[in-house]
């Protein structure tokens, strides 16, 4: 089992002068295994920034604050040994990389993360395997990585390289952007194959609720003003569905 823990966390953008304006204001979340966490929030509210500042990203800047898996410090590590830890990313636009062909990205990310190089005929049946899970044409990973992928293409790339590369803890920053209804279905299926497994945990980043009709979250923290202003079950997601963010909107500015 194994438990992210992040600890009055605060932490900014560097802008162009070299100066950090401050975007969290002291997060404090807990995610174990077996757990899938859902993040909301209006635009602007800090969310993406709690997801790179996890993950190391050089532009988001600590200032207070910890974050641990397992007990070790995220923070102290570079960004590859978050990886190698068992932390995962899925970014909200990832980055065309002309070039890399995707399936050799996904094979350098794995001997990266495992240590070792996969053999080839193991890596080529899995990458198969977990393309057609995810309904992706075979030629896919013969393409440049990213470069002219639809919005459904990117995500559904996104989730192939979580199963493959089997974190501890996958954070999903607005996994469910760009997709129409069929590509939704198929992305969350992936993801809840990944939930299916008690060693994993989950972090879903979403303004919207229609992801969550696929894949039920344990808990759901309301993100506003760079902090958590309010948590429960899933039910707090239909109320955020029928009400929108203003009273919690409201309420932070009154504080």
């Amino acid at each position: 089992m194994s438990t992210l823990e992040i600890r009055d966390l605060h932490a900014g953008v560097t802008d162009a002068a070299g100066e950090t304006l401050e975007v969290l204001r002291g997060v404090d979340l807990t995610i174990s295994s077996g757990q899938t966490h859902a993040i909301m929030g209006p635009n602007g509210s800090g969310k993406t920034t709690l997801a790179y500042a996890i993950a190391g990203h050089p532009k988001y800047q600590v200032t207070k604050g910890s974050v641990t898996l397992d007990g070790e410090d995220v923070l102290a590590m570079s960004v590859d040994a978050r990886a190698r830890a068992g932390l995962f990313l899925a970014m909200q636009y990832p980055v065309e990389v002309p070039g890399v062909s995707v399936s050799n990205f996904l094979r350098t990310a794995i001997t990266a993360v495992r240590g070792e190089a996969p053999k080839l005929r193991t890596f080529t049946k899995e990458l198969r395997e977990a393309m057609d899970e995810l309904q992706m044409d075979p030629s896919f990973a013969q393409r440049n990585l990213n470069e002219g992928f639809s919005g459904g293409e990117k995500k559904r790339h996104e989730i192939l390289q979580l199963e493959l590369l089997n974190p501890k803890i996958a954070i999903l920053d607005e996994t469910d952007s760009g997709l129409d209804i069929d590509a939704l279905k198929v992305v969350s299926a992936g993801i809840n194959r990944f939930r299916e497994d008690a060693e994993h945990g989950v972090v879903l980043i979403t303004h919207y609720t229609r992801i969550l009709r696929y894949v039920q979250p344990d808990f759901v923290h309301v993100f506003v003003g760079g902090r958590i202003v309010e948590e429960g079950g899933s039910e707090l997601a239909e109320e955020l569905e029928t009400s929108g963010y203003e009273r919690f909107v409201k309420g932070d500015a009154a504080a």
